[in-house]
């Protein structure tokens, strides 16, 4: 399997993520004569050999027509300075939050204030894409591949859909800033593009630097990660604090959310391959987003694993103060949340007193949705959040026919040998009520007449 992986130790922003996917091996040529497609002019899209604390990479430079904001900053206490390019700053893109309103609105970029007005661009000429209606239009009629076009709206409408939350308002109110600027347009579609020509057969992703300290945009001073950012990860791995400045963009966010297939924390692999991304900033610790080709390796000579293996969270918490019927509401809430598996044991709490823990299963993209459920379903004031690795077995599902009518059969495998097959409960009830015999005897009759049917064993 062709797996294209994600490590953003040190976070992801648009720019980044283009020059790590030109580095991994996506055409550049290839890259702008799809960007043409977007019948958009005034920009130049180059990829440059740069190095952060050693590491070389590529830097992704859009230069817009008229843009003269190529300035220099000291970054930090370090006193190291870097270049903030007219492109997206990959570690500020704070500022590029969709508003309702495209008014003027003042950010900082560590120290340095600058003023855009966000009905024009830099240039001074009139902004001809800034709200989600124009940029969704530019898009769908443009000529540009259909995967990539797919990917491209996928992004931008998970922005938006994290302004309107932010902001309050529908989508299509939403006018975005710098997002709607021609040279993020430029990052995301790239992007998009990109990832449409590499064609993983499948895209993961480690845990997701967001950074730390705060950022100063048209909200005011806000700790990091900035509101839309906290929305657009919400549910995936992440972490805080190893750098002291906003390492993860809404664009960057964006990028994962809309294209990573599975996040991991441990894997097997052979590395076929590196791209390296390169961020603006000059730090002490290398400003770079790594993306990988992998093959899946699960050890030597084993071949691939002959199970399923998954990064869940089980979430327990002890009550005993429900009665039975809220208990089973509770459990229809939480399977409703999109809970895995729930379950209710039995238990002695404190005072002598029976109770109930109440265990709930979930991935990383409903952990929020169950987090919410336990609270409001439920009398518990708190609750535990325990890792867990689920192992599970691979299963087909066919339907069969006979006199009975129409079942369906459940087969699991162990790798490719076929263990068990089953018939659904609700099927074999029905032949059995519809009989008036046992349970058991009804799965005999069904599998007896596929026997007989095809003159083959199960």
């Amino acid at each position: 399997m062709k797996t294209l992986h994600f490590d953003c130790y040190a976070g992801i922003s648009g720019d980044m993520a283009l020059g790590a996917l030109v580095d991994l091996g996506a055409d550049p040529d290839k890259l702008r004569n799809e960007l043409l497609k977007l019948g958009v002019e005034g920009w130049r899209l180059d990829f440059a050999e740069d190095e952060r604390c050693g590491i070389r990479g590529l830097h992704a430079v859009v230069e817009i027509e008229g843009r003269t904001d190529h300035i220099a900053h000291d970054d930090g206490e370090d006193g190291a300075r870097h270049d903030h390019h007219s492109h997206e700053d990959d570690h500020d893109e704070h500022s590029r939050h969709g508003h309702p309103h495209c008014h003027e609105h003042t950010h900082d970029h560590h120290g340095h204030d600058h003023q855009h007005s966000h009905g024009h661009d830099h240039s001074g000429h009139e902004h001809a894409h800034n709200s989600w209606k124009e940029i969704r239009a530019l898009i769908e009629n443009s000529g540009i591949s259909g995967g990539a076009k797919k990917r491209a709206l996928d992004i931008f409408s998970l922005i938006a859909k994290a302004e309107s939350e932010v902001h309050g308002v529908s989508e299509d109110e939403i006018c975005f800033h710098e997002v709607g600027a021609l040279d993020s347009i430029i990052d995301v579609v790239g992007a998009a593009i990109c990832l449409d020509m590499l064609k993983p057969d499948r895209i993961t992703c480690g845990e997701i630097e967001l950074g730390g300290g705060t950022v100063k945009c048209a909200h005011g001073i806000l700790p990091v990660p900035a509101p839309a950012v906290q929305l657009l990860v919400r549910g995936l791995p992440v972490k805080t604090g190893g750098f002291n400045k906003e390492m993860t963009t809404p664009t960057g966010a964006a990028i994962l959310a809309a294209s990573v297939d599975e996040f991991i924390s441990t894997a097997r692999f052979t590395e076929i391959k590196t791209g390296i991304g390169i961020g603006t900033r000059k730090m002490e610790r290398s400003n770079v987003l790594r993306v990988s080709w992998r093959e899946e390796n699960p050890g030597p000579a084993q071949g691939p694993l002959p199970y399923n293996t998954e990064e869940l969270t089980l979430i327990e918490t002890n009550i005993d103060d429900m009665t039975g019927e809220a208990l089973g509401f509770l459990m229809e809430r939480l399977f409703d949340a999109g809970a895995l598996d729930v379950t209710f044991s039995p238990c002695v709490m404190k005072k002598s007193r029976p109770g109930t823990i109440v265990s709930a299963l979930t991935g990383p993209q409903k952990l929020p949705a169950l987090r919410t459920a336990m609270f409001e379903h439920s009398r518990a004031i708190g609750f535990r959040e325990i890792p867990v690795r689920r192992l599970s077995l691979r299963r087909e599902e066919e339907k069969i026919a006979g006199e009975f009518g129409e079942v369906k059969r459940k087969t699991v495998f162990y790798g490719g040998k076929k263990l068990r097959s089953k018939i659904e409960f609700e099927d074999r009830s029905r032949v059995a009520r519809e009989r008036g015999i046992p349970l058991d005897q009804a799965e005999r009759i069904i599998e007896d007449s596929e026997k007989s049917a095809d003159g083959n064993e199960l």
